[in-house]
C-alpha cells in the first residue's frame, strides 16, 4: 500500500486511529510515571513524496538509554496531559512544533520495565523540512517510511530465558529496535493495516529493564 505524504492519507490514518478501540488507562499502572511519545508522520526523505515516520537516535551523554533509538517524548509534567506532553517534547528534542489540531489520534499505554507508562500519540507534522536538535538528547533524526515498517519481515520475536514474554524487535538498516519503541511502532503498524493488535504483553530486551 502506497503513502503519498498528502491529505488523503492524513485523512486515512486519522479515520483508522479513530477507528482502533483503545484501552482505557490501566488502574493496576497506577505506580508508574507518566509519560507520551510522539509518533510523528513527516515527508519521507527523496522524490517520492511519501509519508515516513521520525525516529531519533538518544545523545551518547544521556545517562538513561543513551545511544538507543527511541520515538520523541519524555515523562509528563505534573498535571500535563499526554498529548500536551508530547508535543512539548517534539518541541524540545527536535524542534518540532506542532499544535493539538495536528493530533491524529492515541494508542495503548505502554507499561516498561523501567516503570513508566507510555501513552504514544499519532501526530502529522505538513512542514518538517527545519528541524532543530537538542544535542544534549538527540543525536539524529531518521525517516522511517511507512512501507518499510508494513514489511512482513520487519518485525521479529524472540524468547529469552528471564521471561516467559516474546521480546518485539524491528528491523532498521542493519541493526535491531527493541521495546518500547519496537512494540509502539508496531501496534501503529496495525492500525495502518486496519488491525487492532495489543502490544502491552511484548517483552523488552534485558538491557532496557533499567
Amino acid at each position: 500500500m502506497s503513502h503519498p505524504f498528502n491529505h488523503v492519507t492524513r485523512a486515512d490514518i486519522a479515520s483508522r486511529c479513530a477507528a482502533f478501540p483503545r484501552l482505557p488507562p490501566d488502574d493496576t499502572a497506577s505506580g508508574l510515571k507518566r509519560a507520551a511519545v510522539a509518533i510523528t508522520l513527516a515527508k519521507a526523505d527523496g522524490p517520492g513524496g511519501g509519508t515516513a515516520l521520525l525516529l531519533t537516535l538518544r545523545a551518547a551523554g544521556l545517562r538513561a538509554h543513551s545511544n538507543q533509538w527511541a520515538l520523541p517524548g519524555g515523562r509528563c509534567d505534573e498535571g500535563e496531559t499526554p498529548i500536551a506532553a508530547a508535543l512539548r517534547e517534539l518541541d524540545e528534542e527536535i524542534g518540532l512544533r506542532l499544535a493539538p489540531e495536528d493530533v491524529l489520534g492515541m494508542l495503548d499505554d505502554y507499561p516498561t520495565r523501567s516503570g513508566y507508562l507510555i501513552t504514544p500519540v499519532v501526530v502529522w507534522a505538513a512542514n518538517s523540512s527545519a528541524l532543530s536538535l537538542s544535542l544534549d538528547e538527540v543525536a539524529s533524526v531518521h525517516r522511517i517510511a511507512l512501507e518499510n515498517i508494513l514489511h512482513a519481515d520487519a518485525f521479529d520475536f524472540i524468547a529469552i530465558p528471564e521471561s516467559r514474554r516474546r521480546v518485539i524487535r524491528f528491523r532498521h538498516g542493519g541493526d535491531f529496535i527493541h521495546a518500547p519503541t519496537a512494540a509502539l511502532i508496531y501496534q501503529f503498524r496495525e492500525v495502518l493495516a486496519g488491525r487492532h493488535t495489543r502490544v502491552a504483553e511484548l517483552e523488552q530486551p534485558v538491557f532496557a529493564w533499567k
